[in-house]
């Protein structure tokens, strides 16, 4: 017969002592379960002390997390939290060397809610920003003591610290200027402390982030100066918390703080100025060089604050892509009054002799010819938002910084038929606008993207230098398509198409794109495209159809096979909250017999598969009820910042067990995700629906029909593979000369 639901079988350890094999009643007060533990070992005052999770993470047992607790889970007899932290409270003010390790305990233990709680009703966060700023005299005195360890004392507090802050039950404005002043220290100091230096920017990221009143406070004390030889070094991580620091205070400051004086120097410039910092010149040569080709591989959030600062560079353009055109204005007039006089060499001087109706007549044949849509008043054409201004500043960028080409571009056109031209303003308008598509130009930075380019941190001017690549590959597209000026949508479609196939392979530089764009010509892509359609193409014959219902279910067993010998390698999954990097990870992996789903917490990602026996938790798939997704499950119903990302909301999954229990997932990407509930809607004998599912069958399919189809008569198929040929003499060919 089954043991009763709510018995947990566990093991529980008291240094010194054999552990105690116990049976726990989950309908007991904990208080009288701890009661009980105590007068087993004859521990006195049973209200000094808890159960904790014997594992790595060492959380404290609560009548909240007491469900967690499963068969054979092995928990730890020790102090409760609230003894733990006036203990680790007064270590930690003490003269001797003893104090160090008190720290260090005190970072270790903060990681857990219920300690954090304890520790920060005793004003142990004041105690520890006294403590940074050396306010105490224990501490200064200690700092002379322990000269040597200095980094490792000031470490495990700013760790501590850190660790306290995240659990976000203080508010980050409560913190003095002395208290920030002394944190951007440590930032500025040339020779500091790797783990120093990495909490301090941390730190600096977190007050940004989580408060207006402080980001104004930071930016006033950090300097572009101060972070640039923070990149130059070879710490990747240190790279990575500079570059979110600098994202940080640029996301959070004011529009009108984001201008920056042409006469400051960019190295003293302090970070409450911060538009066109991202773009200037050395702070952007200093990433390309020392971290985009380092030879170091770049890590995923290293990936990922690459990304945001390329998001937030381009959004510096959202004001100009956002603002009409005023017809009335003559500074604007004057912009396309000075396209002209590039295009045609003329002199735009209303001066010039002739009459007005001349002269305007004059100007609409040239307007005509730089192929804008109102010929008689071409600035009309620039009151469309998006892209308003933008596309006109990227027509006189060409126009001045490409000439030559320019000037070919709108010379070959206004020599055409009317029909055959390419118009250049036209064109410039409305592959502006793409381009901002392409680019998610004004929309806020993903939370798990990844996605950067590096040939945009390659140029000063990299968005009008897109432009300047695209315009001209418009161009040739219209003529290779020779369309006429019916086709504008269709040529338009197929541009996008070239571009963003050049994109997927991330090329390095501006010239690699350009070289990428050349070999998708109009010709290659309708060849793409007719392979893709043939690939993808279903013949509708009913004996075709026929077959291909008797091949589907083999299809959709190898598929099921495929999911649950995922499942059974398993996969390392993080545990997200507020603070996106905290480096927490847990493990699942299904078992080779499919019977039972083994998990547990991790110091940090593996490298490969984690064993069974290392994981601590179980769940028999026969327990298994249901799995839900996205917003019904339990972690996305919770109050608080992942409930509003929709990305994460994607990536969402749980499982439901016993009466109400559910075991939940973030996964780290899409196909995990599909890997995952087509694995587990398996397992329960459920359809697998996701998209990954349809995608896998369609090919598998495909290939199988085509395999099915082939005329094999006569042929004679081997029973061993051929032998592999020799060498080439040489490997020239290779390399790629272009």
């Amino acid at each position: 017969m089954p043991p009763p639901a709510d018995i947990v079988k566990v093991a529980i350890e008291w240094p010194g002592a054999f552990p105690k094999l116990m049976e726990i009643d989950q309908k007991k007060p904990l208080s009288a379960i701890i009661k009980e533990v105590c007068e087993g070992w004859s521990v006195q005052n049973h209200e000094n002390y808890a159960l904790q999770n014997a594992d790595s993470t060492n959380f404290y047992i609560t009548e909240k997390n007491r469900n967690d607790i499963k068969n054979g889970s092995i928990l730890r007899l020790t102090k409760s939290p609230a003894t733990t932290a006036q203990e680790l409270h007064e270590r930690i003010q003490s003269s001797s060397m003893d104090a160090k390790q008190a720290l260090k305990d005190l970072a270790s233990s903060s990681r857990d809610v219920t300690f954090a709680q304890e520790f920060i009703n005793l004003d142990g966060i004041s105690l520890l920003t006294q403590m940074v700023e050396s306010g105490t005299e224990r501490y200064q005195k200690l700092q002379k003591i322990m000269k040597p360890c200095f980094g490792d004392l000031l470490s495990f507090t700013l760790t501590a610290f850190v660790e306290l802050m995240d659990h976000g039950i203080v508010s980050w404005d409560t913190f003095s200027v002395a208290f920030i002043k002394k944190i951007a220290s440590y930032v500025s100091k040339s020779a500091m402390d790797a783990a120093v230096l990495q909490r301090s920017l941390a730190i600096l990221e977190s007050m940004v982030l989580n408060s207006q009143d402080l980001y104004q406070k930071v930016a006033q004390e950090i300097t572009i100066g101060q972070l640039i030889p923070h990149l130059q070094g070879a710490d990747q991580d240190i790279q990575t918390y500079t570059i979110a620091v600098i994202n940080a205070l640029f996301l959070k400051a004011p529009e009108e703080k984001r201008q920056l004086d042409e006469h400051v120097s960019i190295l003293d410039c302090p970070l409450t100025e911060m538009a066109h910092i991202l773009a200037q010149k050395q702070l952007r040569a200093i990433i390309l060089t020392n971290v985009i080709r380092s030879p170091k591989p770049i890590n995923d959030e290293m990936a990922h604050q690459l990304y945001v600062l390329q998001v937030l560079t381009f959004n510096l353009l959202e004001d100009r892509m956002m603002t009409k055109m005023d017809p009335q204005d003559q500074a604007q007039r004057d912009i396309i009054f000075e396209l002209r006089r590039i295009a045609f060499d003329v002199e735009c001087d209303s001066t010039n002799s002739g009459s007005m109706e001349k002269r305007k007549s004059m100007y609409t044949r040239d307007y005509k010819k730089l192929g804008f849509i109102n010929h008689v008043n071409p600035a009309v054409d620039f009151t469309q938002i998006p892209p308003g201004m933008l596309a006109l500043d990227n027509m006189l960028y060409f126009a001045r910084h490409h000439q030559d080409a320019y000037v070919r571009i709108v010379l070959e056109n206004s020599s055409r038929e009317d029909k055959h031209e390419c118009p250049f303003g036209r064109s410039s308008i409305e592959l502006t606008k793409m381009l901002c598509e392409i680019l998610k130009v004004g929309e806020l930075p993903s939370e798990n993207c990844h996605d950067f380019h590096p040939m945009f941190f390659t140029h000063d001017r990299s968005f009008e230098e897109f432009f300047c690549i695209c315009i001209q590959l418009l161009n040739k597209t219209w003529k290779e398509m020779r369309a006429t000026s019916e086709d504008f949508n269709k040529v338009m479609q197929v541009v996008r198409e070239q571009i963003m196939r050049a994109l997927t392979v991330k090329p390095n530089s501006l010239d690699q794109f350009k070289s990428r764009l050349q070999n998708l010509s109009y010709t290659e892509i309708l060849k793409i495209r007719q392979s893709e359609r043939m690939n993808q193409e279903d013949f509708q014959s009913r004996p075709i159809l026929e077959l291909r219902e008797k091949i589907q279910p083999e299809i959709m067993e190898l598929i099921k096979q495929q999911r649950l010998n995922r499942l059974c390698e398993g996969t390392c999954f993080r545990k997200i909250s507020s603070r996106r990097r905290q480096d927490k990870f847990w493990y699942c992996r299904l078992s080779p017999n499919h019977k039972v789903l083994h998990y547990g917490d991790l110091e940090e990602s593996p490298q490969g598969e984690v064993p069974h026996d290392s994981l601590q938790d179980k769940l028999p798939v026969a327990d298994i009820k249901a799995v839900v997704t996205g917003k019904d499950c339990p972690h996305m119903k919770e109050k608080g910042a992942l409930k509003q990302n929709k990305e994460v909301l994607e990536l969402a999954f749980s499982i439901l067990y016993e009466s109400d229990e559910y075991l939940n997932f973030i996964a780290p990407d899409k196909h995990e995700y599909c890997v995952w509930t087509d694995g587990l809607n398996a397992l329960l004998g459920k359809e697998m629906s996701s998209e990954f599912t349809k995608s896998d069958l369609d090919t598998l399919l495909s290939m199988e029909m085509k395999l099915r189809l082939l005329d094999l008569e006569n042929i004679q198929i081997p029973e061993a593979p051929p032998p592999i040929p020799k060498e080439p003499s040489n490997y020239d060919f290779v390399y790629d000369c272009n």
